[in-house]
């Protein structure tokens, strides 16, 4: 009896998910290091979204929050109103947190400041790494922190120059979310293709 040729060898991943919106995040974008300030801005956003809730939440979100948000342009949402950010907190399906809202708002005229001051956001963020994603070698999930003394001092310089929901937690899920760590098990096919 011949095989299927659909049947693939089952590829190990350091996410234990069959949900196929995690998969397809795990092996196309977490931990891919990014340069980009449009994709550095959404993540920023997406990983404050995500404090107390689910990243399954965030990823079922994601567009609709896209579109709320000008498609993540800092420049673009930088110049919103009280008027957009109750537009926003009546959409349903977008995370209806005023906090957060408010928060996106200040944190893009926040992101264009840094990059006025540093050419780009992504020369300013990526100091915190030595502009080098760090390849850590975790075994367990369980081995891997919560934040780091770099997602610490990333969190202080943030919360200085006035961001909002960038705590050490959020900033190092951040760092992982854009491949400035490569928080990937080593048993994970993924880990050595970054």
């Amino acid at each position: 009896m011949m095989q299927s040729e659909t049947m693939k060898p089952r590829l190990t991943r350091c996410w234990n998910t069959e949900n196929p919106l995690y998969i397809k995040y795990h092996d196309e974008e977490w931990g891919v290091p990014i340069h980009d300030d449009k994709r550095l801005f959404e993540m920023l956003v997406l990983e404050g979204f995500q404090a107390g809730l689910t990243w399954e939440l965030i990823l079922k979100r994601r567009e609709a929050i896209k579109k709320a948000f000008a498609g993540f342009d800092p420049k673009a949402v930088a110049k919103f109103t009280t008027s957009d950010a109750e537009n926003i907190l009546s959409n349903p399906k977008v995370i209806r947190n005023r906090a957060k809202i408010l928060a996106t708002i200040n944190n893009a005229a926040k992101f264009m400041e840094i990059q006025n001051e540093f050419g780009s956001f992504d020369k300013f963020i990526w100091q915190f790494v030595r502009e080098k994603p760090m390849a850590h070698a975790f075994t367990f999930m369980s081995a891997m922190p919560s934040q780091t003394v770099e997602s610490c001092a990333m969190s202080r310089e943030l919360k200085n120059r006035g961001f909002k929901f960038v705590g050490p937690t959020i900033c190092y899920a951040f760092m992982q979310a854009v491949g400035m760590v490569n928080d990937h098990l080593v048993s994970c096919f993924r880990y050595y293709q970054i």
